[in-house]
């Protein structure tokens, strides 16, 4: 262990940089001398980086150090109205289980878990230290994003650079123009997604029909939130940083920030504590600790917009960093002025990367203007707020086998009230929210929640059936009853609808019966008809012979 940390240390070492290193940083031009990314450890007196330091922060992993709420400004009482918030959700099915935490002024003041990894009661509690989930479009900003901002700040790469630069299959009509910042700020005229899943066999494969993707649009045009932006970012870095995005992320955010809970593909001995995402897959298995977006497994569980797993706790530590302008404990892992960039607004909501808050997204309606973040289709969010210095940490597993009838409402409202109720707990001037009365938290009402199965009543088509009660019997086994309506005159042709449709739908459902009793009554017919007709010609000719007969008399 010991050899990995000094390993690790003299890694995190940086070393001159080579003459031909890259492109001069595009602030140099202007003047501006941003503040180097170093990933070395603390000084000592005498200017040097000590082990001590390195083997410190590097044994770390449980998280920011804990304070009352009231030391840092915040109101306790208030703040715990997460818990009722979060219990909620729970209650109502949305998610098993949530580990939340909430940061102010470099310590955590609410860090705690909720239910459980699974549904059963078997299942293990969570713990927001050691409890694993999958991040899914967090992985766009705790490590796409990032892993860019790195390599811009260190001026490996350009926000203007066309994507064919570093990623040469990517070119040829509009896709020529298309740049990195056009992708970080979803305006590339990528669509949001295809299912690579389905006609990849290998990560190569699926690597190759990203690049090959048609634009939809122009370049800049329009917004689109593009998965398939995220992964040619992911592509990018990985080409100008000379090794693979894990790796690269591993060796320059997540170990300098004793960040170690968080992996693209997660250990074994570890999946028994990570939460799972599926009861079942396409992959013919259910999924725990395996990423849950099959895009991102297609790319090899490695993926610019999906893959990353963390805790609770690690996250709270890169909030952190983001919130110090890239410096964490003595640790500087990205410039003041990158930070600065990347989170400000670029194009409507979208900063380079994140997202802000703009009243969507699970924000909710307190936080600052300057305020960034991000969510995830498996539950996860993660929010900041320059102005107030703080950061809100949600993760849950409410993709899997969620008991609400509508999860993704749940989810959301929970987001928004966890943002609104940290945002009400500052007790800072000039930053308190809702004066003279207690805010409404969306969880208290849980509308749509679960909503009642609508029947069509009898007001809305016009007539009154009897035959459901019936039908059921006859589900059951009693095949003699038959269901029959009563509709009024004015209804007539909602019924000539019905039975049309129930018509249809019987065909459908025996179409080779029903044509063979349709032939066989066709030919029946016809054979009635036949021997009708073979009976009736004598009697015509005794009628016409008789008739020529008595003309004959006449004469």
């Amino acid at each position: 262990m010991l050899v990995e940390l000094v390993t690790s240390f003299v890694l995190a070492t940086p070393s001159p940089a080579p003459a031909d290193a890259g492109p001069a940083h595009p602030d140099r031009r202007a003047g501006i001398v941003p503040t180097p990314a170093s990933l070395a450890p603390a000084p000592d007196s005498l200017g040097h980086a000590t082990l001590a330091d390195a083997i410190v922060r590097a044994a770390s992993g449980d998280g920011l150090p804990s304070r009352r709420a009231a030391d840092v400004g915040m109101d306790e009482l208030r703040l715990s109205t997460i818990t009722r918030v979060v219990n909620r959700g729970v209650a109502a099915g949305g998610f098993p289980g949530a580990a939340v935490v909430v940061g102010r002024r470099g310590a955590s003041v609410y860090e705690r878990g909720f239910g459980r990894l699974g549904w059963g009661d078997d299942s293990p509690a969570v713990d927001p230290k050691r409890t694993v989930y999958d991040l899914a479009s967090l992985t766009k900003v705790v490590a796409t994003t990032t892993a860019i901002m790195l390599l811009y700040d260190e001026g490996k790469l350009r926000l203007d650079d066309p994507v064919a630069r570093w990623v040469p299959g990517f070119a040829g009509g509009w896709k020529s123009l298309v740049t990195i910042q056009d992708l970080l700020v979803h305006r590339s005229g990528l669509p949001a997604g295809r299912d690579l899943w389905r006609i990849a066999w290998s990560p190569d494969d699926a690597r190759q029909a990203v690049i090959a993707t048609p634009l939809v649009g122009y370049p800049g045009e329009r917004y689109i939130y593009s998965d398939l932006g995220a992964d040619l970012l992911g592509f990018i870095a990985e080409a100008a940083a000379g090794e693979p995005l894990d790796r690269y992320v591993d060796r320059r955010v997540f170990q300098p920030l004793g960040m170690t809970e968080t992996w693209f593909r997660v250990p074994n001995e570890v999946r028994a504590r990570t939460a799972p995402t599926a009861t079942a897959s396409v992959r013919g298995y259910p999924l725990q600790g395996e990423v849950h977006d099959e895009n991102a497994f297609a790319l090899g569980q490695v993926a610019g917009h999906a893959g990353l797993f963390s805790t609770a706790a690690d996250l709270s530590v890169f909030a952190q960093m983001m919130l110090d302008k890239g410096m964490y404990n003595g640790v500087r892992i990205v410039s003041a002025a990158t930070v600065e960039r990347f989170t400000a607004r670029a194009a409507g909501s979208r900063a380079l990367g994140w997202d802000t808050c703009a009243g969507h997204g699970g924000c909710g309606r307190y936080l600052s203007a300057t305020a960034y973040g991000h969510t995830g289709f498996t539950g996860t969010s993660l929010w900041i707020d320059p102005e107030r210095h703080m950061f809100v940490v949600l993760l849950s597993n409410r993709v899997y086998a969620s008991r609400a009838r509508r999860p993704e409402r749940v989810i959301s409202d929970v987001r928004a009230d966890l943002a609104d109720a940290a945002a009400w707990a500052v007790r800072a001037p000039g930053l308190e929210v809702a004066e003279g009365f207690d805010p409404d938290f969306r969880a208290d009402d849980a509308a749509g929640w679960n909503p009642e199965v609508r029947h069509v009543s009898a007001s809305r088509t016009g007539c009154v059936s009897r035959g459901r009660a019936l039908a059921r019997k006859s589900a059951r086994g009693r095949r003699g009853a038959r269901a029959t309506t009563r509709c009024t005159a004015t209804s007539s042709r909602a019924v000539k609808s019905s039975r049309a449709g129930t018509a249809r739908s019987a065909k459908a459902r025996k179409p080779i019966a029903t044509k063979a009793r349709s032939t066989k009554a066709k030919a029946a017919r016809s054979s009635r008809t036949t021997k009708a007709a073979k009976a009736k010609r004598p009697a015509a000719k005794s009628a016409k012979a008789g008739k020529s007969a008595g003309t004959r008399k006449r004469r």
